[in-house]
């Protein structure tokens, strides 16, 4: 039987709508902020919904040479700042490395849908001579992990995945197998999102899945709270630098967590809604659990999908009380979309990387914005401000279109252990 091997993240990167940096994230998380409001990335004026999760302030040349940023969609420059700060945090130093034992896993629910529209426009309007020589490798959702790829030269794996809203999720659970299973040494990876377009806010309207809580954006994103009506669409990127364990130390990094467990499966039953029961998501989070060998009480803190749908975060809820059983008071849970929005193949990434900070600093952020909480939550959900607690193993789930599920595990790291 093939050795396994331990992996640990020693980086994380975090560009999202509360903030461009992993750091500025992080706290104004811990301290509720809203990265929700009116759109201003086009005009919404006659649309459903009028708001959404923007990456405010975000200057692509900071992170990308001025020359190569038409070459790139919106996801792309994003998912290339979130692997800067993921990189500098890591200190993974590529000219010591063996490039051929780094790799990328980095993947987009949709790709540059700005592009997209942006060369639709000029084809209809001057014809295909005017479209750009960049449109396709700037749109094509491969290019994030191929542009990161080049960067840093890593020669390793180079794979992405388009799992919808489980993109960023599946990014980090299959880099973290490669790494287990001895195919490399370190993984870049995680997934972004750069979706607030016309045609994209138009079409999730037009499916009657996002609030309309015009006259007040910034408490629109409410996981659980009876007069939920709908996600919010978010942007931003999630990027981890993940190391087999033995390296990381070696090499003298400071190790954030240690991933312990990763699994993925498939509801079977709908396009765009869960089953009632959430079996596919309780299903997940046991094959997690079983994946690193604990059971359910283990977890102190879990870091929901709930993105502020009726159907999808009653699912979610009924599945962690069937999980976790008696346990499940005890359990802390938060689902930061109500600050950031849903990232869609960004979100998996940004919140895994959100449940590292977590263990890390040894604090769970709030959930913002509920107001008559639904019954079915029966758990310990931290609400309007960031808790302390003693946190050892913490969860990560995200879910997609597709029924397509994913849940992370993740461990305070001992070095003697």
């Amino acid at each position: 039987m093939r050795e396994q091997f331990r992996v640990v993240v020693t980086g994380v990167g975090l560009v999202s709508p509360v903030g461009i940096g992993t750091e500025e994230s992080w706290v104004a998380l811990q301290r509720g902020d809203s990265g929700i409001d009116r759109i201003s990335l086009f005009d919404a004026e006659k649309y459903s919904c009028q708001f959404a999760g923007e990456v405010k302030g975000f200057a692509p040349e900071n992170f990308v040479d001025r020359k190569d940023v038409k070459k790139m969609g919106r996801f792309i420059q994003f998912a290339m700042a979130a692997a800067q700060f993921a990189m500098e945090q890591s200190r993974l130093d590529m000219s010591a490395e063996d490039a051929e034992r780094v790799g990328v896993y980095v993947g987009s629910g949709i790709g540059a849908f700005e592009v997209i529209e942006r060369e639709h426009t000029k084809l209809e309007s001057s014809g295909p001579d005017r479209i750009s020589p960049f449109f396709i490798t700037a749109t094509i959702a491969n290019l994030a992990a191929g542009q990161i790829s080049i960067r840093y030269g890593a020669t390793g794996p180079n794979i992405t995945c388009a799992t919808a809203c489980t993109t960023g999720a599946h990014g980090v659970g299959e880099a973290f197998r490669i790494i287990q299973r001895g195919d490399a040494d370190a993984m870049i990876c995680g997934g972004s999102e750069a979706a607030v377009t016309p045609l994209s806010v138009g079409g999730f309207s037009a499916m009657r899945a996002l609030s309309t809580r015009n006259d007040d954006p910034a408490r629109a994103s409410r996981p659980w709270d009876r007069g939920r009506d709908g996600f919010v669409v978010g942007e931003g990127a999630g990027i981890l630098v993940l190391e087999e364990r033995e390296h990381a130390l070696k090499r003298g990094a400071t190790i954030l967590a240690e991933i312990v467990g990763y699994a993925a499966n498939s509801d079977a039953f709908h396009t765009n809604a869960p089953p009632e029961d959430g079996r596919g998501v309780r299903r997940v989070m046991q094959l997690a659990l079983k994946d690193a060998g604990l059971e359910p009480s283990a977890i102190q803190y879990l870091n929901a999908h709930a993105t502020s749908t009726p159907l999808g975060d009653r699912a979610e809820a009924s599945a962690i009380g069937e999980t976790f059983g008696d346990h499940a008071k005890d359990l802390l849970v938060s689902s930061t979309k109500s600050m950031t929005g849903h990232l869609l193949g960004g979100a998996g990434s940004l919140e895994a990387g959100i449940t590292v900070l977590a263990l890390r600093d040894q604090i769970a952020p709030p959930t913002t914005n509920i107001e008559d909480l639904d019954e079915v939550c029966q758990f310990g959900l931290v609400r309007d401000r960031a808790i302390s607690a003693p946190m050892e193993y913490a969860m990560s789930n995200s879910f997609g279109f597709g029924g397509t599920n994913a849940s992370l595990i993740f461990r305070v790291h001992h070095p003697d252990v």
